[in-house]
């Protein structure tokens, strides 16, 4: 099967990518890397440091490289760095030259927004709190943004219009779930929908022993998105911990810098802050799951029941305040013998749901239901 993965966030298509070619299919990732992160990819359509028309040249250029595949999946309808209006054509030029498409139901877009703003399926997201809206600036912004826009449009036309549509965490399910919209074919939208948990490269020597005689706490910080995901609040929590107990815990926090950086920051912790307003681990609390290191943050029953997992119970999960995060690291600060199984757990639950070979085969079989 031709494949091609078109956009990034968080390693998401490199990683799939690195998975069908171990089954033996043909795939072609075209990104910007996920911006600073700079995430491989095999066609680069980033804009730093290219001016629009070098950008526009760059990407007129690459078009001829995206047509006769098989399956075109889009990381998310905004999948390229430019306007809502000018995606459009582009969508429609992979729609008339490529067979079926696949939109990833894998972050901020329109349902999500509004959805969670307005319906409000889950207990607590990015924009609600139970049934009070989330107020803060980071979240009207996107509101603004996708909300009577033509990103709002942009995200209807194309998930009215696509074959199929993938959700990697279980609250874009829960989502896409409420979205009964009939598409162009006469199905609802949410009856084009499956998820897929998203896939990991499993290290070969994870390390599932404390680290050392201090509880080692990691953070990374996204730019211009502390606030929205909570990472401030949780960093909050922890220093206030380490006030507490100075002798038994420290905190390494990376900030703003490349994917290979970043994952040599994170080697050697314990645990890893991320996610305050989220029920499942993100691609990075996975990535650190991997390699032994536990994950504070989203780990609610219903990440488990969508996954069948009845067994593991590895992520320390916290509800979206400082005072049930402070509460949790100061539980592992002063229980250091309960953090082996801990980690022993979270390396078998990577390898159980998200091993990027066998992510990658329920891809395929998605794929060929289409």
């Amino acid at each position: 099967m031709k494949i091609l993965l078109l956009g990034e966030y968080s390693n998401v298509h490199n990683t799939l990518a690195l998975g069908l070619r171990a089954l033996g299919q043909q795939v072609c990732v075209a990104s910007d890397g996920d911006g600073w992160k700079n995430y491989p990819r095999d066609i680069d359509l980033s804009r730093e440091n290219k001016g629009k028309g070098t950008f526009l040249f760059n990407l007129i250029k690459s078009l001829p490289h995206m047509k006769g595949y098989d399956v075109v999946q889009l990381i998310n309808p905004m999948f390229l760095e430019l306007k809502a209006e000018h995606i459009e054509p582009v969508y429609r030029f992979l729609r008339r030259h490529n067979g079926k498409i696949v939109l990833g139901a894998f972050g901020m877009d329109h349902y999500w927004v509004s959805v969670n703003s307005d319906i409000r399926p889950l207990r607590y997201s990015d924009f609600n709190f139970g049934d009070t809206p989330r107020t803060d600036p980071e979240a009207e912004i996107y509101r603004k943004e996708w909300t009577g826009t033509r990103k709002e449009l942009l995200n209807k036309t194309i998930a009215c219009d696509c074959d199929g549509i993938v959700a990697g965490l279980y609250e874009y399910w829960a989502t896409y779930h409420e979205v009964s919209a009939p598409g162009a074919d006469g199905r609802p939208v949410r009856n084009k929908m499956t998820f897929i948990p998203f896939p990991i490269v499993l290290p070969e020597n994870p390390v599932t022993t404390v680290s050392g005689d201090r509880f080692r706490l990691f953070a990374g910080i996204s730019r211009g998105r502390s606030a929205y995901k909570g990472t401030d609040i949780m960093i909050e929590a922890a220093r206030e911990v380490m006030k507490a107990y100075p002798d038994k815990i420290e905190l390494r926090i990376a900030e703003g810098i490349p994917f290979n950086e970043y994952t040599r920051m994170m080697e050697g912790s314990d645990a890893i802050l991320d996610q305050l307003y989220s029920y499942t681990p993100s691609m990075n609390s996975l990535l650190a799951m991997s390699k032994g290191i536990i994950d504070i943050g989203g780990g609610e029953p219903e990440n488990y029941s969508i996954l069948g997992e009845e067994e593991l119970r590895p992520i320390v999960n916290v509800q979206p305040c400082k005072e049930s995060v402070y509460s949790e690291i100061e539980r592992l600060t002063l229980n250091q013998e309960i953090i082996p199984e801990l980690k022993r757990q979270s390396v078998e639950y990577v390898r159980r749901h998200h091993d990027y070979i066998k992510v990658a085969r329920q891809y395929l079989d998605f794929y060929r239901t289409l």
